[in-house]
């Protein structure tokens, strides 16, 4: 049973305009983000960014927010945990085949602190890089003892020795074992919310599998945010779809919403985040307003 019942077809009729296509102000020091200190943390928080549904922000919210963080001040550790390696890239890492990162720390035992990268795409950032080999890892962690919990010994290991203020999973858009061990070794979830009818459908059982792993893996794991993306204020789909996801998750929902986005596109064919390829943009400014507004919510 979908976690959203079906809205009335007619509350959806009408006319509709085309998607918001930015006119962006081409100032880039418009929303300058190097001089924003955040709310540092009293502890490391940990949060995994999911939602088996693809197509929905998941690695375009982990870099930004990743990022924004380092520009605030923040030491951020991102660890991307999809194939393609897709947050890698954006943070300026090199992830072709044979680079050592998430892999090795699953499959081989390495120890974190010997495959992460600075990135140079913004201060006190630092990443493990994901490779094409990851997409055979659930297989072969099948018969692995311990298989969900190998990501969360590795970190746990790391921050006995590195201190770090954030550290932010990518994950792939399944519920498989990569996600799982994210879930294990986290905190907190963050689930973006792409502000169309069917985002909505995968996000129940997203919820389910957050029950099973507090029951049975993770007592902490706690949802503490959800992010609208993609969101059209012009629509009135956007606008209902933001409706329903306020109405369900009250407190988790943030303030700040991303928009669709030109510059956000953009941003990842030149191996950028859109905090420094366009941060006075729509998106650049929204992606800072989220970022503070997880910040401030810092215990």
């Amino acid at each position: 049973m979908s976690l959203f019942p079906n809205p009335r077809s007619e509350l959806f009729d009408g006319p509709e305009v085309p998607p918001l296509v930015e006119a962006e102000p081409m100032d880039d020091a418009a929303g300058d983000v190097s001089h924003v200190a955040l709310k540092r943390p009293s502890r490391t928080r940990v949060i995994v960014i999911a939602n088996q549904k693809g197509g929905v922000g998941k690695t375009t919210t982990a870099v930004n927010l990743a990022a924004a963080l380092g520009f605030g001040g923040l030491k951020v550790l991102l660890i991307d945990m999809d194939p393609q390696g897709n947050a890698s890239t954006a943070l300026g890492i090199d992830h072709r085949q044979g680079i050592r990162g998430t892999y090795e720390v699953l499959l081989d035992d390495a120890e974190i602190q010997w495959h992460v990268v600075e990135s140079s795409e913004a201060p006190n950032l630092f990443v493990l890089p994901a490779t094409i080999d990851l997409a055979g890892a659930e297989l072969e962690l099948v018969n692995v003892q311990g298989r969900e919990r190998k990501l969360k010994e590795a970190l746990d290991a790391y921050l006995k020795t590195h201190e770090m203020d954030y550290v932010i999973f990518d994950c792939p858009p399944s519920l498989g074992l990569l996600t799982l061990n994210a879930l294990v070794a986290a905190k907190e979830i963050l689930i973006p919310i792409q502000c169309e009818y069917y985002a909505l459908e995968g996000v129940s059982q997203l919820l389910r599998t957050i029950d099973l792993v507090k029951g049975n893996l993770n007592d902490t794991l706690a949802l503490s945010t959800v992010l609208l993306t993609m969101f059209d204020g012009r629509t009135r789909l956007s606008s209902q779809v933001a409706d329903e996801v306020r109405k369900h998750f009250p407190h988790q929902t943030l303030d700040a919403v991303i928009p669709r986005s030109v510059r956000i596109s953009e941003a990842p064919s030149y191996g950028q985040t859109v905090i420094t390829y366009h941060r006075g943009s729509a998106g650049g400014r929204a992606y800072m307003a989220a970022t503070k507004e997880i910040a401030e919510r810092a215990n």
